[in-house]
Formats: C-alpha cells, sequence, structure tokens
C-alpha cells in the first residue's frame, strides 16, 4: 500500500506538472477522476499569504480576488512563515452519480489550526475548524490526521478555501479520499503504529529487565532513550493527542519538546557508557558532558521564555553527530561492539539529514512516504542495531569473563601444586624443629630446676626488703610531717620570698580554707542570729546559718573585705609589713609583689592601723602573729 502511494504522489505530480505549464488557470480535481484517493499538488492547490492576518473569507470571496492567490512551486506548500496565517484553496468538480461519500483530509497532524470554509449542496459556505489546538473530540473521525466531510450530492465545480496557521513547519498536505479508501488506510496506519510502538515496547522491556539483572547503567540510559523516542513519535505522529492528552490542546503545541531533549541526553549518556567514553576518550567525555547541560539549559529557556524556540529541531544535529563521530572513532580503534553502534547511528543520521535538506527546500529529496518517514524508519533500525551491539558487548563480557574464569583454574591448579610442595616442606622442618625442641626442653628443665632454688632464695630476700621498705616508709611520712610544721612555722614567723610563700598558699582556695579556720574554726556564730548550726554556702568556703538562712562570705568582717588584690599576695603583703613591723614602705612591697605603688600605700597603712590597735595582741602572739591581723 505505502508503494502504491509513492507511485500516485509521483504520476500525480508529473501529470498536473504539466498541466501547470500548459494553463494559467487553476486545475479542478474531478470527483468521478477519484476511484480511491488524490494528493492536491502545484496548480492543484494555490494559496495567498495573509501575514497580518487582515483577510477574512468575504474578502477572498469578492470580485477579482481569485488574482491574489498563486499557484503551489512545490508538490506540496509549506507554512514557511510560523504563526502567520496563510490562505489555500482547492477546486473539486463533484459528481451526484457516484453512490461513495469522499472527504478530504489533512495528512500533516502538527498544524495547529484550519479554519475550513466548505460548500454545501445549495452553494452557501459553512465553517469547520480544526487543528491540534481544538479538543480531540470535536474532529470528524477519531483519526490522528484531520478529516472534512464532502457533499457530493451536486455537479458543479465547488471552490474550497482554507486558512492555516500553525507555529511549527507543517506540510499543506490536502488529499482527496473516498471514505473506503480512508478505512482501509486508517485500520493498515495503525496496524503499523502497533508494531512500531510495541517492537518499542518490548525493546524497553528487555533491556530494563537487563538493566534489573545485571545494574549497568547503560542499560537504564537506552531504556530512557527508547522511551523517549516512542513518545516523541507519538507526539509527531498525534497517537499521542489522540490517547494520551486529547483533552489538553495547550499542552499538545510543545509535548514533543520534552521527549526530544530527553533523545538528545540519554542518547550521549548511553553512548559514553557503551563506548567506554569517560576512560578512552576523556576531551570527547567533557564535551559530551558540556553538550548535554546545554541542551537542558536551552530547553529550560524556551519552556519558561521562548517555546516557538523548540521548533529548531536541527539543533538535535550536534548531540546526534557527537554521538556518532563517538562510534566511528572507537569502531577505528578496534572497539567490536561499536560497528553495530555506528550502522544503526547511519540509517538514523542519514534520515535525519534526509529531513533537514527538505526542510532547506531540497524538494529533489522528497520521495514520498519514504522521505515522510525516514525518521521514523531509521529510528527503528537504530534501535534494531544497537541492540546487536549492547548484545555484542555482553558477548565480549562474557569472553572476558570465561578467559578469566580459565586463568582462575590455572592459577588454582598452580597453587594446589605449589601448596603440595610446601607442605612436605613444612613437614620436613616441623620435624627437625620437633627435634631441636625436646633436645632444648631437657636443657630448660636442667635450668628450671637452679632457677627454683635462685627463686626461693629471693623470695627471703624479698621479704626482708618489704620489712625494710616499711621502716622506711614509716620514717619518711613523719619526715614529710616535720618539714611540713618547719614550712609552715618559717612562713608564719620568718621572712621568705613570694615563690616560697607562694608553696604554702599556692591558691585562692588554700587561702580561703586558712582563713576559715582563723576566722571560725570549729566555733561558728552567726553574725544576725547568733545561731552555731551551719552549712556550706554557694560561694567557696562560706557558711549558711541554719536558722536564718543568712549566709557569710569567708572574707566578711576580715581585712581582706572588698579588696581586690589576689587572695595571695594580700596574704603575702600582710606577711611582710607585719614581719617588718610596719617598716617596709609602700614602693619596696610594689616592687616585691607587682602591685600599683597608690595601691601598695593604702594597704600599708591599713596593717600599720590594724597593728598599732592590737598592739597588746601582737606583743603575746606566738609565730602566727600575723594572722593575727586578717580577722
Amino acid at each position: 500500500m505505502v508503494v502504491r502511494l509513492c507511485y500516485i504522489r509521483i504520476v500525480a505530480a508529473l501529470v498536473f506538472s504539466l498541466q501547470f505549464l500548459c494553463s494559467h488557470g487553476q486545475q479542478p480535481v474531478s470527483v468521478a477522476a477519484v476511484p480511491d484517493q488524490h494528493i492536491f499538488v502545484f496548480d492543484e492547490i494555490r494559496y495567498m499569504e495573509d501575514s497580518s492576518g487582515g483577510w477574512d473569507f468575504e474578502k477572498l470571496t469578492a470580485p477579482g480576488a481569485d488574482t491574489l492567490f498563486h499557484a503551489s512551486k512545490k508538490g506540496t506548500p509549506q507554512n514557511l512563515k510560523l504563526g502567520r496565517y496563510c490562505w489555500y484553496k482547492i477546486i473539486i468538480r463533484h459528481d451526484s452519480t457516484l453512490n461513495r461519500p469522499y472527504i478530504l483530509e489533512f495528512f500533516d497532524q502538527t498544524i495547529d489550526d484550519i479554519e475550513a470554509y466548505l460548500p454545501d449542496n445549495t452553494g452557501k459556505y459553512y465553517e469547520v475548524k480544526l487543528g491540534d489546538q481544538y479538543p480531540f473530540s470535536k474532529r470528524l473521525f477519531a483519526h490522528k490526521n484531520f478529516e472534512l466531510q464532502l457533499d457530493n450530492n451536486n455537479n458543479r465545480e465547488s471552490v474550497y478555501y482554507f486558512r492555516v496557521r500553525s507555529s511549527q513547519l507543517a506540510d499543506i498536505i490536502i488529499v482527496l479520499r473516498s471514505v473506503s479508501w480512508f478505512v482501509g488506510y486508517a485500520l493498515d496506519e495503525y496496524l503499523s503504529f502497533g508494531l512500531f510502538y510495541g517492537m518499542i515496547l518490548i525493546f524497553a522491556l528487555y533491556n530494563l529487565i537487563i538493566f534489573f539483572a545485571v545494574r549497568q547503567s547503560q542499560y537504564l540510559y537506552y531504556v530512557l532513550y527508547i522511551l523517549s523516542v516512542g513518545l516523541y513519535e507519538m507526539c509527531i505522529d498525534g497517537i499521542a493527542y489522540q490517547y494520551l492528552w486529547p483533552n489538553a490542546f495547550n499542552w499538545n503545541q510543545y509535548a514533543f519538546a520534552i521527549p526530544l531533549a530527553c533523545m538528545s541526553v540519554f542518547t550521549l549518556l548511553f553512548a559514553s557508557k557503551l563506548l567506554h567514553v569517560k576512560e578512552k576518550m576523556p576531551v570527547v567525555y567533557r564535551i559530551i558532558i558540556t553538550v548535554i547541560i546545554v541542551r537542558i539549559l536551552f530547553f529550560v529557556w524556551c519552556l519558561c521564555f521562548q517555546r516557538t524556540w523548540f521548533n529548531y529541531k536541527f539543533i538535535e544535529f550536534i548531540p546526534l553527530s557527537l554521538a556518532f563521530g563517538a562510534g566511528i572513532y572507537r569502531l577505528k580503534t578496534g572497539y567490536r561492539p561499536a560497528r553495530f553502534y555506528v550502522l544503526g547511528y547511519s540509517f538514523l543520521f542519514a534520515g535525519f539529514v534526509l529531513k533537514f535538506f527538505i526542510m532547506l527546500g531540497y524538494n529533489w529529496l522528497n520521495f514520498g512516504v519514504v522521505s515522510y518517514y525516514s525518521l521514523t524508519m531509521g529510528f527503528l533500525l537504530e534501535m534494531f542495531f544497537l541492540s546487536f551491539a549492547i548484545g555484542d558487548k555482553v558477548r565480549l563480557l562474557l569472553q572476558k569473563r570465561d578467559k578469566a574464569r580459565q586463568e582462575v583454574i590455572r592459577q588454582m591448579t598452580v597453587n594446589a601444586k605449589l601448596k603440595d610442595t610446601h607442605n612436605q616442606q613444612l613437614e620436613q622442618q616441623v620435624t627437625e624443629r620437633t627435634r631441636e625442641l625436646v633436645e632444648k626442653s631437657n636443657l630448660i628443665a636442667t635450668q628450671n630446676e637452679e632457677l627454683n632454688q635462685a627463686n626461693e632464695l629471693l623470695q627471703q630476700q624479698a621479704a626482708e626488703i618489704t620489712r625494710m621498705n616499711a621502716l622506711l616508709e614509716q620514717d619518711n611520712t613523719q619526715l614529710r610531717t616535720n618539714v611540713e610544721k618547719v614550712t609552715k612555722a618559717r612562713a608564719l614567723s620568718t621572712t621568705m620570698s613570694f615563690e616560697e610563700f607562694s608553696n604554702i598558699y599556692p591558691d585562692a582556695d588554700s587561702c580561703y580554707r586558712f582563713l576559715a579556720e582563723l576566722k571560725w574554726g570549729q566555733h561558728f556564730a552567726c553574725k544576725k542570729c547568733g545561731d552555731t548550726h551551719f552549712f556550706a554556702g554557694h560561694q567557696p568556703f562560706s557558711r549558711r546559718c541554719g536558722a536564718c538562712d543568712y549566709e557569710e562570705s569567708v572574707l566578711a568582717h576580715t581585712l581582706f573585705q572588698n579588696s581586690r588584690i589576689p587572695i595571695n599576695k594580700a596574704f603575702y603583703m600582710v606577711f611582710l609589713i607585719y614581719n617588718s613591723k610596719g617598716k617596709i614602705s609602700s614602693h619596696k612591697l610594689s616592687e616585691v609583689v607587682g602591685i600599683r605603688q597608690s595601691t601598695c600605700w593604702t594597704y600599708v597603712n591599713r596593717v600599720r592601723t590594724l597593728m598599732e590597735e592590737r598592739k597588746k595582741d601582737l606583743k603575746q602572739a606566738d609565730e602566727q602573729g600575723w594572722s593575727k591581723l586578717v580577722c
């Protein structure tokens, strides 16, 4: 049927080309001469560009308006100005004697808006709106293309007008068909679609199962690539609009862009994994990653700001060429799976280039159905040979695994022989070593007897040493106690340096502990209520009355109350002033303790005053006389 349709188009093109050269009037098409179908070509279809959109049907049907229409210079015209209106008209000669219903079909299902003005049996026109921007349920037939029903109950030559606008490059292919021919053609077409998409689904499921079995990402990328191809073809064929989103006509305008972008991304990811691009061609791998990022950014930009740029499908030539070139390079380096890869991409590349040149205006490359479905056939052949490429890679992996397994078996055999040899040597060494150990054990037994005798003597000596150590420990304890008493007595009665004084009172806690013993000892009496029961306070060494909860600091009511001088230096200052009987100068005291002279002068005066007040008590004081100035 496809070959027959191709022949019909070629013959019709030649016939009507001759008619176009011989006549200046638009050629009508007779229904009687169309048993099955007829494609309007060249002078049978005329057009008028309406870029401003200011022409309506009434103006076009006015006298003299026919001169505005031009004959098509191509077999089938195209809307080269995207988003702009263009008028087309055809003439059909009806024949009421034919008892067959006919339809007009627009073959390109990507056209956005078609306003058809059709004459009825009385010659009056009525309007019918078609296109993929309208809900699918409004179509005459549940078919991917656009069909219009003709009124053939007259014998007139009727002019049909069509106002077409599309945001994508579309072929204005208008076909006159009998309904019986259309039904048979549609059934065959949908059968071929079922086979095509069924193969895509089988390829996807097969490779998905392999992915879950071997967990290699290349199979997942291939599955996603195949599904992207299937969804893109469904968008281009109109199958997706019919079955997936029949009411989302706005989404239908740019739905193809998502699988198209996914195709570019996943085909590059699949190629990089299958061909080991990252390991073998690191520069090409960086280029692939860059192209993927740029392609994603381009898609996001178009989706957010400029959706008309989705129609620039020729940019897919870049990732396709990159993947194709990487395969050719890997094939030259001797990588066997690349042969099927290159062969599959050759078909896809040829189909893409054919489509691209037809889009640029090289109409001599348009071979009818073959050219129209060249990209689809390229995808199908590519998927077929890519499956062989994956299988070839799996076969190579299996061969490597078998070689590795044989190498492991060989190595295990060698290891077994080495193990036997090594065991024999070990047995000999163990025998010799056992003999040596027996000889040495006899010698050790003799030495052990001598050691036992020596140990008994050592035990007796150890007992004597232990007794002597106990006596020495008692003497050391007594000596340390005497040294501490002497040192403290020297600290309380003699003159020493601050470093020596700090050994007795090294920190604030030792000073506070000494103050607490001087101030209270074992006889505490609350300053407020006089109660003698107390508990430890919140501050270090303070005491809290058990009756009234009054807490008294260890510095309260002492010489050091409200003093900002460190407590150990304050101790030392009192010690120096007392031992010098108040005759030490503030300059000397400042030099010794490292405190400002003015502060030392104030402190000296306070201590001297206190010494004068307690003069009687200090005369009878012992070595701890300086401590009587504290409390």
